[in-house]
């Protein structure tokens, strides 16, 4: 579950108080806009409203800045129902937001999520912001990792803006603020919360930083989120028929999340967790097939009929299938494991040159990978293994040099020799 821009997303940061840039709905009238403009040194910027979680828009032409009225008219007919290309997926945006013009020297991009390689939250903070925060250079951004029981302080973001040699003149309003994010992530089930950009607007002389965009997702079996009052709907994009089939498997034990990335990927992905789930998706790119998160510990019957359904769409074009997760606290691995590929000695007529690679750690793990193993033999299917002591990036990088490689030339050579023992 995601939702991205102010129109919905700002009732998250009212919560706690956290400056956001002022926002009219398609409803505003001439009058409205007007005075939007004018109190914001003659500016507005025109945004397409899209249900879900819909990035990328600035880049795709989507976004105006205008200094009229009718200018702002003209822009919200052609974003009303705009459409815009995500991976390989379109959607259609169902509306816009006319939002105040705060001109600043400066974007700052914060973001909390769930992180593998910590196995907690952690804050990622730049004064580079008003672009992916994966072309920003590693020296310009700081991990904060901080204690989930006592949440983000002061002196962590202070510490961090100094490193990052933000003008001192921003640090004390960004120390006051930023803080009381956690209290949003922790206490209404959100997985990742993302504001890029934060734009320093001077209120009475002072800096105040005010959140020009958001985007969050929740954790739809956290029943916290439903305190928001959120119609169900916001969350909702156009539902393909793969997904409809593994939303009917919804039940209160184990997680059955999944969004279709790209039909026309090659590595189809069984993700156990959020922060698995978060790390995948971005590492894979274009390359995952479906993005998933089937934590939760989940019963055999459920993730069995998961598999045999995932397999039926998908196996026959996939190179990889990839099964990976962070190490598990209460989920049953060789639960998982034997549903996984007793489905796939079922469907491997679909497809029997696939490869397969799976990192897990966690309870019974060992005894899964063995019951894995066996079958992938009796199949001659090839595989690799990594335990817990793998990084998850190398999983996934193994992954993808699997998949470049089976569609490089090489392809065409048996794949036996490909076969490996656990890592």
């Amino acid at each position: 579950m995601q939702l991205t821009g102010l129109k919905y997303g700002r009732r998250l940061l009212d919560l706690v108080e956290f400056p956001v840039a002022q926002v009219l709905t398609e409803d505003a009238s001439h009058d409205e806009i007007n005075e939007l403009i004018a109190a914001h040194g003659g500016k507005c910027i025109v945004k397409p409203v899209f249900l879900g979680g819909v990035g990328k828009k600035g880049k795709a032409g989507l976004v105006r800045i205008v200094t009229n009225v009718f200018d702002a008219m003209v822009a919200k007919r052609e974003l009303f129902f705009a459409v815009h290309h995500q991976g390989n997926r379109e959607v259609q945006a169902c509306g816009v937001t006319f939002e105040g013009y705060i001109a600043s020297d400066i974007e700052i991009y914060v973001s909390i999520s769930e992180s593998s390689e910590y196995r907690m939250p952690v804050l990622l903070l730049t004064t580079k912001g008003g672009v992916d925060v994966e072309d920003v250079p590693p020296e310009e951004k700081r991990t904060i990792v901080f204690n989930p029981v006592t949440g983000v302080k002061s002196f962590h973001i202070n510490d961090a803006l100094r490193e990052l040699k933000c003008p001192p003149q921003y640090i004390s309003s960004l120390v006051q603020h930023l803080p009381k994010l956690w209290q949003v992530y922790d206490n209404y089930g959100l997985t990742t919360l993302e504001l890029n950009p934060i734009r320093m607007g001077k209120v009475k002389g002072r800096y105040v930083p005010y959140a020009c965009d958001i985007k969050a997702s929740f954790d739809q079996d956290n029943p916290a989120w439903k305190r928001l009052g959120y119609p169900e709907e916001i969350f909702s994009t156009t539902i393909t028929q793969f997904e409809s089939e593994i939303n009917v498997l919804r039940t209160h034990q184990g997680q059955s999340d999944v969004t279709e990335v790209n039909p026309k990927g090659t590595i189809l992905p069984f993700i156990f967790g959020g922060g698995a789930n978060s790390a995948a998706t971005e590492i894979l790119g274009d390359r995952a097939i479906i993005s998933s998160d089937f934590g939760g510990n989940p019963p055999y019957e459920k993730i069995r009929a998961i598999a045999d359904i995932t397999f039926r769409h998908w196996l026959p074009q996939a190179n990889v299938v990839l099964l990976i997760g962070g190490r598990a606290n209460n989920t049953n691995i060789f639960t998982t494991f034997k549903a996984i590929f007793d489905s796939l000695r079922e469907h491997i007529r679909l497809n029997p040159d696939v490869f397969v690679v799976a990192g897990r750690g966690g309870p019974m793990v060992v005894e899964g990978m063995v019951y894995g193993r066996d079958v992938l033999d009796s199949l001659r299917v090839p595989y690799r293994f990594f335990g817990h002591d793998s990084s998850m990036m190398s999983v996934l990088q193994h992954a993808i040099e699997i998949d470049t490689f089976l569609q490089s030339g090489a392809a065409a050579a048996p794949l036996n020799h490909l076969k490996a023992k656990a890592a």
